[in-house]
């Protein structure tokens, strides 16, 4: 049996920035997001969003796309390389903004729109074992523990069933977590993110039209010229911060050692003096004069004695 040869594909933060922008490859991103909110996802158009730059001093550690389906929801994606370990309070912070940002004035809040953060993560946040968890926002009784839910006018007045329809709704993705068994359709998507490889068996909606789109072979050479580029700065980037915390580490310990080195001295010269006092006393003199005769304190070398 033939094998197939593995195809070099683009990063998905790379695609994020240029391809997927593109209505020609809306479908290989409503794949995605159909596989991940498991219902089919219809995406209307993107919108602007704050870090689509171009330039080289561009945040290399951090791409998102922002998107409007035929929901009327807005869907957050963002990719972060970096640790922060207050990304969840700026998770928190990207929704509310969207939130305020598509509320028309004087509109009532049932219209709020409704927004959907994803996020592909690749640093550990925060302390699990899975590598996809859902966020959503739900009301329990402290008494009879039941679940508060919508009424029957609620529903109709709002187009919605759930009380958690109505707040954002988070998706953690660690991709460092997963391991690299495919076992269902959303798995595919995963295992691309995290090897950057397509197989020819997998089957999830809009992955096989991902591999074709991105393949390095298949971009012109502008684009690819551009892309090899990213990928130098985002390896530069990293190697700075591994050089920078290495060489944070190092200092830190030669100061230390430095530290702990003149602090020994200076006890062992302290000791020195008392020794010296403890003499003075033992040939008549009082303390006080001892003390200052060895020049330290009468309460340090009471303390000593």
């Amino acid at each position: 049996m033939k094998t197939e040869l593995k195809r070099k594909l683009i990063t998905f933060d790379w695609a994020m920035k240029r391809l997927l922008r593109s209505k020609a490859n809306f479908e290989i991103l409503e794949g995605f997001l159909s596989e991940l909110l498991c219902e089919d996802i219809v995406i209307l158009e993107i919108l602007e969003s704050e870090s689509n730059k171009e330039s080289v001093g561009d945040k290399f550690n951090r791409v998102d796309l922002k998107v409007k389906n035929s929901a009327g929801e807005i869907i957050l994606i963002e990719l972060q390389y970096e640790r922060e370990h207050d990304y969840l309070q700026r998770m928190l912070y990207g929704t509310s903004r969207a939130i305020t940002e598509h509320q028309r004035e004087g509109e009532p809040f049932s219209h709020l729109v409704k927004v959907i953060s994803v996020n592909i993560l690749y640093f550990d946040l925060g302390h699990g074992s899975d590598y996809i968890y859902r966020g959503v926002t739900s009301f329990t009784g402290i008494h009879d523990h039941d679940q508060l839910e919508l009424s029957s006018r609620q529903q109709k007045l709002y187009g919605k069933e759930q009380i958690h329809h109505l707040f954002p709704e988070y998706y953690l993705l660690r991709i460092n977590n997963f391991n690299d068994v495919a076992t269902t359709s959303l798995d595919e998507w995963i295992y691309f993110l995290k090897n950057e490889e397509i197989k020819v068996e997998f089957k999830a909606k809009g992955i096989q039209q991902a591999k074709k789109a991105f393949s390095l072979l298949s971009l012109p050479e502008k684009e690819r010229l551009a892309y090899e580029r990213y990928q130098y700065e985002l390896s530069y980037q990293a190697s700075l911060i591994e050089s920078n915390y290495g060489l944070g580490r190092l200092e830190g310990r030669e100061e230390g050692m430095q530290a702990g080195m003149e602090a020994g001295m200076q006890a062992g010269k302290q000791e020195g003096k008392v020794e010296v006092a403890r003499c003075l006393i033992e040939k008549g003199m009082s303390p006080e004069e001892a003390a200052e005769v060895a020049g330290i304190s009468v309460e340090l070398l009471r303390n000593n004695r």
